[in-house]
């Protein structure tokens, strides 16, 4: 569909293209031939904003450069924060209309019960450990850290694949690090496949804490699922993470981890317990606004 082609032959099958994701693989000059194709055949753009840099690279100069075509290319742009909407504004002069993020877990889970445990579980998950993360020295304090509070627990989740020397994610010493820790009792490690939505929101109900161990990035669905589900999130100061939905904010950006904040922010939600979880009416209300809001917006361009 980012293809010039595509956008000739079917131009006339849609009003308007609202681009999300999905264009990391094109060059910023097939951007430019994917976006005059749009204006030859009069259909507006409409580019909502998720990142600002992209999680999956280290060097930012390709994203940057992919969005310097599509934000003052687009005819509307829309984003999920103020700070991400103040940094649109000052890097490419262009208003954004910011619009949270609805909810990612469905109707039947906005209501479901929470657990009854009798530990307090920190969740780190490691996933293929993608170019924003930064999972060891996040596992070393909190390891340190849940071990002074009585009956607290770190669980850390992470895939296969980053022990394997054959896949794109192989990430040498972690797995055997992690492992070391686990033999020694400091966490308890579960090495598994990919969740499917079901098991990660098994998962993440599971959790009385779920730490997002990101040294860079913008915003996060994994939060929003959280705050369906009432799970204390600990987000990084990087990014816009805290405008998103309430949660508790240690330092890590890409300077490094603020480690004495870290360890207080566990504390604290070990000690406070927050419960920051969405109201399934207000959630179901939030949805059909955001959808209004989006109609009114296409409207706005034909």
């Amino acid at each position: 569909m980012l293809d010039p082609e595509w956008v000739d032959e079917h131009a006339g099958a849609f009003d308007v293209f609202h681009l999300h994701f999905g264009f990391d693989a094109q060059t910023p000059q097939a951007l430019e031939a994917f976006v005059e194709a749009l204006r030859r055949n009069g259909r507006p753009l409409v580019q909502t904003v998720h990142d600002l840099v992209n999680p999956h690279h280290r060097d930012e100069a390709e994203h940057r450069a992919q969005l310097d075509v599509l934000i003052p290319a687009a005819d509307r742009i829309i984003t999920l924060t103020p700070g991400a909407a103040r940094e649109i504004a000052a890097r490419w002069g262009r208003t954004a209309l910011v619009m949270p993020h609805p909810h990612v877990v469905g109707q039947a889970g906005l209501v479901r019960p929470r657990p009854v445990r009798d530990t307090f579980t920190v969740g780190l998950h490691a996933k293929s450990i993608r170019a924003n993360m930064d999972p060891l020295p996040v596992a070393r304090v909190l390891a340190d850290a849940l071990s002074e509070l009585p009956d607290a627990v770190l669980r850390v989740d992470c895939h296969p694949e980053i022990g394997d020397p054959a896949s794109h994610w192989y990430a040498p010493g972690v797995l055997d690090e992690l492992r070391e820790m686990d033999r020694k009792e400091r966490l308890r490690l579960h090495v598994h496949d990919y969740f499917d939505d079901d098991a990660l929101y098994d998962y993440l109900i599971g959790l009385d804490v779920s730490v997002l161990p990101y040294r860079f990035g913008t915003h996060s669905g994994w939060l929003e699922a959280c705050h369906d589900l009432g799970t204390t999130v600990l987000a990084p100061t990087c990014g816009f993470y805290a405008e998103q939905r309430p949660c508790l904010s240690y330092g890590h950006d890409r300077d490094g981890l603020d480690e004495a904040s870290l360890r207080h922010a566990v504390r604290t939600a070990y000690e406070e317990r927050p419960l920051w979880r969405a109201d399934p009416a207000d959630r179901r209300a939030e949805r059909l606004l955001l959808a209004r809001e989006h109609e009114a917006l296409y409207a706005d361009l034909l």
